[in-house]
């Protein structure tokens, strides 16, 4: 049985305010809690009969599960569990291999999808600044599918000067309406790739401490097109070159 106090619990970690005060995240779903419970530190779980993976704390009806819920459509199950925390820094994770930016990306869902991308091309560390979409965000983590579990994102208070203290021998790319087509300039096979708000794009003191400017061309170029791409599939696209320089090499 789901107690008051439970339900008041799940649903203030809808806010990011009730998710910093106990440290804890919601996950929903089937699918999801499944790929997340192998790796990450369970506090609570609760289901309906016709959930079939690891015991729940609770055996729940499905009326329960709906005033619990943070979902529109709630499925099986719904668990809680610990924010992880990871000390790695952005020099030692650009060394190690290839990562992400995040300047203020703003649209969980496209954080959660950028997460998604970044797993299927084995990007493992994403730096966001402080204005970025909380990726414990309910919406964020769904749009993830699992992949927060595999993929480590991390907050900077100032992404910018982060960026800059990098050593000379790290690339920093930003993706930019002015900058060298992906497909022609020379890529390295680690290095920080920036991606920026939806709206703004990447703002001007990040892109003063990038180090090389990528453009993903329209096709055929000079033809009249969308004003821009989506974030997330313009990470894809960029991710999917990198890594197809890789294995070409």
């Amino acid at each position: 049985m789901l107690t008051k106090a439970r339900i008041q619990l799940i649903r203030s970690l809808a806010t990011s305010k009730g998710r910093r005060s106990e440290g804890l995240f919601v996950a929903e779903g089937p699918k999801l809690v499944s790929e997340l419970l192998p790796r990450l530190s369970r506090v609570y779980m609760a289901a309906t009969e016709e959930w079939s993976g690891e015991e729940p704390d609770d055996r729940i009806s499905d009326a329960e599960l709906s005033r619990a819920s943070l979902q529109q459509h709630p499925q099986q199950v719904i668990a809680l569990f610990k924010i992880p925390t990871y000390d790695v820094s952005l020099e030692t994770a650009c060394r190690n291999g290839l990562c992400l930016g995040l300047d203020d990306v703003q649209d969980p869902g496209n954080l959660g999808t950028i997460v998604r991308v970044a797993d299927w091309f084995g990007v493992t560390d994403i730096f966001c600044s402080q204005h970025t979409a909380d990726i414990w965000n309910p919406k964020a983590v769904q749009a993830t599918m699992g992949a927060v579990s595999r993929v480590r994102v991390h907050y900077i208070n100032n992404i910018a000067e982060a960026i800059a203290a990098l050593t000379a021998d790290i690339p920093v790319y930003a993706t930019a309406l002015d900058g060298e087509s992906v497909w022609e300039t020379e890529l390295a096979n680690g290095g920080l790739v920036i991606m920026g708000n939806e709206g703004n794009g990447i703002s001007d003191a990040v892109m003063r401490v990038c180090r090389k400017r990528l453009l993903i061309p329209n096709y055929p170029q000079g033809r009249a097109t969308s004003e821009s791409l989506n974030v997330a599939m313009a990470t894809g696209i960029i991710l999917n070159e990198f890594r197809r320089r890789t294995v070409n090499r």
